[in-house]
């Protein structure tokens, strides 16, 4: 028995009706990848060298939180980026920024709260992480709406005070996985300040803040610092996997107080895997060096502005404010993406795929994610098949 050849190129746990659809049908044309936000550009150059330098290391057992040197790196970074002085204490490197989101919820998420069962707050669409970490730390999961009429970020401030009072955990991401929208420090302080008033933990994601237009994404840590917040309140992540096109590397880090870094490393103690020592030693140097992060942000710049030429004729079409997603308004996400695949052979994500239904409606319906991540000519060819398809 022959077996059929994949199109999908979708792992698989990711999406397993999309991989379903996908395969069972042949593209109708050359296929153009805005499936996965899998960074394509090239890493940086020094990246080969310095990992032959430290080749050796892999015969250690790597330290757990990170070396000194790379926590020293990171905390150098964060100084230059945000303006705030985070010491080694209140850091820990992860083995991938998604291994960060869903551990730190075990170790820092209460059974109970108030005597009642504890609530995470997950923005809707979201990064499927934050709602598999709710669950496994058996907490009620409220999902609230990221959409236009909320500037496609969550309003927390708007949830009943019996909610917020057993709210243990609220994510945001910024930018925004998959509007691309960005949080303002006006929006931070005010979740800060409502995540003093009723006790509970901000998850920041900001995985995607070193791709932007116009000005830098503000960050958790400098508007918690500015504000005068408990630095226990904040739980900030981040990666070289969006920043630096080393999505293989698996190296980020988390930034808190030193009580929620000290939960953390326990827990990694016993239930996590270190970075190994030469992939340590790389990110190192990679979190030291600006000018790859440049070059890269205007290789996302040059097609961020094919697609606003594209799509110029298109009144729904909207630029992001960060992040490498197009968020495209279609009538059903789903039939648009497989119409496309059958048509064209372009492969996007259906925007209910990121989404929860609540109260029968789904969010993410409405729209198609489209990650601007293959090398330019090929996104041109690709945004212009789609627009074609969908939107003329």
């Amino acid at each position: 028995m022959n077996t059929p050849e994949r199109f999908s190129n979708l792992p698989e746990y990711a999406f397993p009706r999309l991989r379903r659809l996908l395969d069972s049908t042949p593209p109708g044309g050359e296929v153009v990848q805005f499936t996965l936000g899998e960074p394509r550009h090239p890493m940086p150059d020094f990246v080969a060298g310095v990992l032959a330098e430290n080749i050796a290391g892999f015969g250690k057992y790597p330290p757990a939180n990170g070396t000194p040197e790379l926590l020293d790196a990171i905390s150098g970074w964060i100084g230059r980026r945000y303006g705030v002085d985070v010491g080694p204490d209140r850091l820990m490197v992860l083995n991938g920024t998604k291994e960060g989101l869903f551990n730190a919820a075990v170790a820092l998420a209460p059974e109970t709260k108030n005597g009642k069962k504890p609530v995470v707050l997950v923005p809707n669409p979201f990064f499927p992480v934050y709602a598999v970490a709710a669950r496994e730390v058996r907490a009620e999961t409220v999902y609230v709406p990221a959409t236009g009429e909320t500037g496609f970020l969550p309003d927390y401030a708007a949830l009943p005070p019996e909610i917020l009072e057993r709210t243990v955990i609220a994510y945001i991401c910024s930018p925004a996985n998959p509007q691309g929208s960005v949080a303002s420090r006006d929006y931070l302080a005010r979740l800060l300040h409502l995540a003093e008033k009723y006790d509970f933990r901000v998850f920041a994601d900001e995985c995607y803040c070193e791709l932007y237009l116009g000005d830098p994404p503000p960050g958790a840590l400098e508007v918690a610092a500015a504000e005068g917040i408990d630095p226990e309140r904040v739980v900030a992540f981040h990666s070289l996997s969006k920043r630096s096109n080393l999505p293989g590397l698996r190296s980020g880090f988390v930034a808190s107080g030193t009580d929620a870094i000290a939960r953390i490393r326990q827990l990694r103690a016993y239930a996590g895997a270190a970075v190994p020592l030469p992939l340590q030693r790389v990110s190192e140097r990679v979190w030291a060096d600006e000018s790859h992060v440049v070059a890269n942000r205007a290789l996302y710049a040059e097609k961020y502005a094919d697609a606003a030429r594209i799509f110029a004729g298109v009144n729904s079409f909207k630029l992001p404010d960060g992040g490498f997603f197009l968020w495209l308004p279609v009538e059903d996400g789903e039939q648009a993406a497989l119409k496309l695949w059958r048509e064209t052979g372009v492969r996007v994500l259906p925007g209910a795929y990121l989404a929860q239904e609540v109260n029968g409606q789904n969010p993410g319906k409405g729209y198609i994610r489209v990650a601007l991540v293959a090398p330019r000519e090929e996104t041109q060819r690709g945004l212009i098949r789609l627009r074609d398809c969908l939107y003329t």
